[in-house]
């Protein structure tokens, strides 16, 4: 890779981001479906944790390192990829920045989850697809025992060797799509309860309101007057696919949202495109449409990173949104400055939880966040001066 300006700019975005993640990082406690992940199973997401923390150690960093290499892997493979996707490197630098700051890749990014590995997965594909000019058969059946959620993107490549009239990429795509259901498969029963709205909502919350319906149109406007690549199969697969679920059933959006990110170049193509074909006085909406989407992209960015500031404005402390991954890590840290490193309570989630920061099972302490007429110790759980956890200790007799 040549280091020109445009270069510079992304190692510095990449660089930049990567240390707002590891501050980002600092603030997360271990979650109740995270602790399942890293003490049961055998899953990929259990076999990937465990491994960083026999590297780094029982710690939050070695728990959500892994995921954070996967999303800067992300980024760097995105722009490789659009080397030669844009008009203008600028609008290939553009890209990559609304990439970085979407909020549901940056929550992917630090929690234990699939969802980072699967974009990750696919913009490998893409990428090694686009250097080599040809399949990588070897990749997809790989992928079939990553995650159920590749069956996706196995559709989408179904579709695009019916455009490319491709044989070998139809008959390899549609094996290992029913494959993957004949595995894992896709909930699909019951009756139609109006979940539709609902993936709307949570897919404007991913890439925020107004870029939701920029990618909704843009989607569009390609299937009927353009050229439609990789990046479009995949995409409006999964997009159509989990609004098709959606009429029957709640969805695991985590399944489909990764495939829907992969349109952001479409996306920004579209965009510069509509503005470069109209003259200069005719380009003003356009541009107040874009600063009014990239500022509401660049605040949610900031709460996502300053979220424990949004405690001061809520009553309710459980309303927030990361609540399940606070708290934690500031008990234990309590816990072991009062010397103690077992204790028992009734809510086994909690109990979970606190082992992964040693703090074990045991019949020495009583811990609560109940009112007990007697207590021995009272632990305040406080971010920016304002209490969200009161827990109490009660010595247990012997």
């Amino acid at each position: 890779m040549i280091l020109n300006r445009y270069n510079y700019s992304f190692i510095a975005l990449i660089l930049f981001h990567f240390c707002v993640l590891l501050f980002t990082m600092d603030g997360f406690s271990i979650s109740y479906k995270e602790s399942l992940i890293y003490f049961q199973g055998d899953s990929i997401l259990h076999i990937i944790t465990n491994f960083s923390t026999s590297l780094f150690g029982q710690t939050d960093f070695a728990l959500r390192f892994p995921f954070i290499l996967f999303y800067i892997g992300s980024s760097i493979l995105l722009y490789l990829l659009t080397d030669d996707y844009f008009k203008s490197q600028w609008d290939r630098v553009f890209c990559l920045s609304i990439f970085m700051i979407l909020p549901g890749l940056n929550s992917a990014a630090l929690l234990v989850n699939e969802s980072i590995i699967v974009v990750f997965g696919t913009l490998l594909y893409l990428y090694l697809y686009k250097i080599r000019e040809k399949e990588h058969y070897y990749l997809l059946i790989l992928f079939l025992f990553v995650d159920n959620s590749f069956a996706i993107l196995f559709l989408a490549l179904f579709f695009y060797s019916l455009k490319k009239r491709d044989n070998t990429l139809l008959l390899v795509s549609l094996v290992l799509f029913g494959t993957s259901m004949s595995i894992y498969g896709f909930e699909v029963g019951g009756r139609p309860r109006g979940y539709l709205i609902d993936t709307f909502g949570v897919y404007a919350t991913i890439f925020s309101p107004l870029l939701f319906l920029y990618f909704f149109f843009s989607l569009y406007r390609i299937g009927l007057k353009w050229e439609k690549d990789m990046y479009w199969y995949v995409a409006i697969t999964a997009l159509a696919l989990s609004l098709v679920f959606s009429l029957r059933q709640k969805i695991a959006i985590e399944d489909f949202a990764p495939f829907v990110v992969i349109a952001i170049p479409i996306m920004v193509k579209l965009f510069m495109h509509s503005i470069r074909v109209r003259l200069k006085e005719f380009r003003k909406v356009h541009y107040t449409v874009a600063s009014i989407t990239l500022l509401v992209l660049i605040i949610n960015f900031f709460i996502f990173i300053f979220n424990q500031y949004l405690y001061l404005f809520l009553e309710n402390n459980k309303k927030h949104f990361a609540y399940d991954y606070h708290i934690v890590k500031d008990l234990s840290y309590k816990l072991k400055d009062l010397n103690i490193s077992n204790v028992h309570t009734k809510d086994k989630e909690l109990a979970l939880r606190l082992q992964f920061y040693k703090i074990y099972e045991g019949e020495d302490y009583l811990l609560t966040s109940e009112n007990l007429n007697s207590f021995d110790k009272e632990i305040k759980i406080n971010y920016h001066k304002k209490d969200i956890e009161t827990f109490r200790i009660k010595e247990l007799p012997k």
